[in-house]
């Protein structure tokens, strides 16, 4: 209770001398002076413009305007995959592994890492290996991309995908699509490649299997194949 008549008390004493500040004003200002602010108009004039400046703030950050300003931005692109033209809608930043997964059910282009580093996801651009998780689908416009679906022609397996079959090289195969490729660019870029050559090639992918030795069997019957047709 003390403290409730502590409080009127001062609440008063600042009334009072709010007016006697007010009355001196009237009495001292003939016009010419620099200001006619006393400190009840200060003190209005504060609380008017923080309660302008929370209206306006209030405003700016209406969950709807949030989402207006941080939505990202659609592009429609025409991409080519598997000889075959698509117009998507897609973000700046998706990957080319993301769209051709989610974008056209190409499922066969596997997300392991997703950076870079176990060659799950390769596919060919321009008959080039290239990790389909570290390129911007973006990038690829105008290029030729194939996956692991679009290497069989007119129901003819292609030499890679035969010598799979012949060879039994993978046992769970989750990284098969993805050495498939990277075997299908060697076996177009140097079908006369060795062992050896296939091995240097391939090492940018990942067995979790481990069966290196059965995949590599795979490669050098791919290339016999490959020559095989070629003759």
């Amino acid at each position: 209770m003390d403290e409730l008549r502590e409080d009127t008390f001062l609440q008063d004493d600042l009334l009072e001398e709010l007016q006697q500040d007010d009355q001196q004003l009237e009495k001292d200002d003939d016009g010419s002076g620099p200001s006619n602010v006393t400190r009840r108009t200060f003190i209005q004039g504060s609380v008017a413009t923080g309660a302008a400046v929370s209206m306006a703030g209030g405003n700016l950050l209406q969950p709807d305007v949030l989402r207006a300003a941080t939505e990202p931005v659609a592009r429609t692109i025409e991409l080519r995959v598997n000889g075959e033209t698509h117009e998507l809608d897609v973000e700046p930043m998706d990957t080319l592994a993301m769209v051709l997964r989610y974008g056209l059910d190409l499922t066969g282009t596997k997300l392991g890492c997703d950076r870079a580093e176990c060659g799950a996801c390769t596919v060919l651009i321009d008959d080039v290996p290239h990790y389909g998780c570290s390129i911007l689908v973006h990038q690829v416009r105008g290029r030729e991309v194939t996956t692991v679906e679009g290497l069989e022609q007119d129901g003819v397996l292609h030499p890679v995908q035969q010598a799979v079959l012949d060879e039994m090289g993978f046992q769970c195969a989750f990284c098969a699509p993805g050495f498939i490729m990277s075997m299908a660019g060697l076996v177009k870029a140097n079908p006369n490649a060795t062992r050896a050559d296939a091995q240097k090639w391939l090492a940018g992918h990942i067995c979790r299997c481990g069966d290196y030795n059965k995949i590599l069997n795979t490669a050098e019957r791919a290339l016999e194949n490959a020559r095989a047709t070629l003759s």
